[in-house]
Order: C-alpha cells, then structure tokens, then sequence
C-alpha cells in the first residue's frame, strides 16, 4: 500500500525506509507535504487500453443496468426548477409520485417509474428498474471491496491536490475544500472509498486532466453533498442520499440508495 504523502513514490528496502524516516521527522519539525504533486499511479491497468494507450489504475467498476441511468434512487428523487439533466433517470422501489419538481422539458431522456405514478412523460418499467437498482448494489460492494493504493490521504481533506489513477480509501468523511485535479489519461481509471459523507465546497471544480474521463471515476461513498456552484465530475455510488445545492453540475452520474435532491443543477451523464 502506498504512503499516503501526495507525490511521494513508496520505494523498498533499508534506503527507502531511512528516506521515509526522514520524511517524517521533517514533518514532526513543521515541514508539510507539497500537495500539489501528483501521486503515483496505483497497481492495474485502468480500462486495459480501450482507447489505444495501456491503462493505470483499477480496472473500472462495472455498474450494469444502473450505466444507463444519470440518476438513479430509490426512496425519491426531487428538484427546484430549472435543472438540465442530460440522460436517463429512475426511482424504484418508491412510487413515480416520489418523483418531484422535475418537469418533463428539463430531462433529455427517459423518466423511468416502477409504477403508473409521477410525471406525465415517464415509462413505466418496474423491472428495468429492478435490475438496475440490483447492479448498483452491485457496484457498491464491488468498489468497497478493491484493495487500496492509499489510505487516508491529507487526513480526509484532499483539496489542492493532483491524484494520480488509483484506489484511494478512507475511513473518515473526504471534504474537497478547493479545487481538485485527476490527471491521467483516457483509460486510467479512479476508485474513492469514502466510508462517511463527500462534502464538495461551494465553487469547487473537479478538474480532470491530462484527457482523464469521467466515466472512468467512481465515488463510493456512504453520502454525498455538492455546494452552491460546485462542478463536479465522476460516478457517485451513495450508500444514502445525493444533495446537490444551488447551481451545482455534474458530469457523471448519481446512483443513491435513498434521495437525490437537485437545485437548480446540470447533470450530465459522462
């Protein structure tokens, strides 16, 4: 597993550990990290060259039915006009009338219900549903499950930092108060296990770099809130509820075990 010092290329042997030991006695001293640098890519091989170049990283989380939704819940989805959500969205196993404020004019795409119930231009597709609630469960369990790169990276706070394609774990809330950056190519590929919430600051981007895709970065979290102007980018698998606040935009998806509430938001599936 890789030190958690952003930049900091875990080495082996008696030198690499006498350098770490320095590493830390500078910091018990009042040195800091330069969060800035880029971490090394962790062990895989990403999409495994879909697009030409060999891919870093985990091999992507495959997410089944619930890929063909941009927001996908399951006890209610609501919105405070006007939001422009571009792809396909879903609530099972709630009735469509969970389904709230969300006019027809502002989805390009399908509203899909488990029932004859919500807004006048849904389809009715329970099973659809079903399955694609299913594969998110699946998808949940899959990301949890991978084997980190890093662990507890800046202590929960990784604003400011440039992270590499990896598997990156922590057992605390992750808040991103400034800008942060993914910088990698079209196949690598990013897991963030979050154990509690992903709190994004008001304004704060999440800058994909160096032709990274957002399909290709997976948020797995227990809960997830996006602020006032905030743009975010990857796929959010919730254990509980999404909230994106005012202005907000994403570009990714939204797969919630219980609610996304939408303000005013762009959602865009990647």
């Amino acid at each position: 597993m890789k030190a958690i010092q952003s930049g900091f290329t875990p080495a082996r042997g008696a030198f690499a550990m006498l350098v770490a030991a320095a590493v830390l006695a500078l910091a018990s001293c009042g040195g800091s990290e330069d969060v800035s640098l880029l971490t090394t890519a962790g062990a895989g091989n990403g999409t495994g060259g879909l697009f030409g170049a060999p891919g870093r990283g985990p091999s992507p989380v495959a997410l089944g039915g619930a890929g063909s939704f941009v927001i996908l819940a399951e006890s209610g989805i609501s919105n405070v006009p006007t939001s422009a959500i571009t792809g396909n969205i879903g609530l099972s196993p709630a009735t469509g009338t969970k389904i709230t404020g969300v006019g027809c004019p502002e989805v390009t795409g399908t509203i899909f219900t488990a029932d004859a119930a919500g807004p006048a231009c849904r389809t009715e597709d329970a099973e659809r549903l079903r399955i694609a609630v299913l594969n998110k469960g699946t998808a949940y369990t899959d990301a949890a499950g991978r084997a980190a790169d890093y662990t507890e990276l800046g202590a929960g706070n990784i604003g400011g930092r440039n992270l590499g394609p990896a598997t990156y774990k922590w057992s605390s809330a992750v808040l991103v108060p400034t800008n942060l950056t993914l910088t990698g190519g079209p196949n690598d590929v990013w897991i963030f296990q979050i154990a509690q919430g992903l709190i994004v600051a008001p304004g704060v981007q999440i800058i994909l770099a160096g032709g990274a895709l957002p399909q290709n970065v997976f948020w797995q979290t227990f809960s997830a809130s996006m602020d006032t102007t905030s743009s975010f980018n990857g796929t959010v698998i919730s254990q509980t509820s999404i909230a994106m606040k005012s202005g907000a935009s994403v570009q990714g998806r939204l797969l919630a075990g219980t609610a996304v509430t939408l303000i005013q938001n762009v959602v865009k599936a990647p």
